[in-house]
C-alpha cells in the first residue's frame, strides 16, 4: 500500500473545509478560473520580490524564504488574514516537516494587502496538535469517497463549488 502523504496545502484546507482535503488529494482540480486562486497566483508572484522564491522540500513548497541573523526564515503568502488559523497551521507543518530533519526554523505569515507580519514559532504544543491532524487528514484520504459537502461560508468563494453543488 502506497504511503500517504500530508502536506502544507492539506493541513490549510483541513481548517476550511475536510471535503476540500479529499478531492484535492485525490487529484480532483478546482475551477481554474476562480477568482481567488487567480489573485493568489497574482500575490505569489508579486508580493515580496527581494526574497527568494519558493523552498521545495520534500513534498512541500513554501512560498518565499532567506536568512535572517543566521537563521532561516520561511514565509508563507496569503491574501488575507481571514484564515489566519489556517495558514498558522500549514506554515507551523512546514516548520515541523523541517525540524523533523534537523533544519531549526521561524516562520512569519504575509498578507500583503493588509500590509500584515506575523511571525510563527514552534513548540511543544503545536507539534501534538499538528501529529493529531496529521492522523485526521490521513483517515479522511483513505475514505473510499469525499466527506459530504457541508454549506460553510467559505463555499460561496470556494473553486469547488460547482463539484459540490451543482
Amino acid at each position: 500500500m502506497e504511503e500517504i502523504r500530508v502536506y502544507g496545502t492539506l493541513i490549510w484546507y483541513y481548517h476550511i473545509c475536510q471535503r476540500e482535503v479529499w478531492l484535492i488529494a485525490h487529484q480532483l482540480e478546482p475551477d481554474g478560473e476562480n477568482t481567488n486562486i487567480s489573485i493568489g497566483r497574482y500575490l505569489h508572484e508579486q508580493s515580496f520580490s527581494r526574497e527568494k522564491k519558493e523552498l521545495s522540500f520534500k513534498h512541500n513548497r513554501m512560498d518565499i524564504y532567506q536568512i535572517k541573523d543566521g537563521k532561516l526564515v520561511i514565509g508563507e503568502v496569503k491574501k488575507s488574514s481571514k484564515f489566519k488559523k489556517s495558514a498558522r497551521m500549514q506554515l507551523l507543518f512546514y516548520l515541523y516537516e523541517l525540524k523533523m530533519y534537523g533544519v531549526d526554523a521561524v516562520g512569519e505569515l504575509l498578507f500583503p494587502q493588509e500590509k500584515g507580519r506575523e511571525e510563527v514559532l514552534l513548540d511543544e504544543g503545536s507539534m501534538a496538535e499538528l501529529e493529531r491532524i496529521i492522523e485526521e487528514i490521513k483517515r479522511i484520504l483513505q475514505m473510499g469517497k469525499p466527506p459530504a459537502p457541508d454549506k460553510i461560508n467559505y463555499c460561496r468563494n470556494c473553486a469547488y463549488a460547482e463539484f459540490c453543488w451543482s
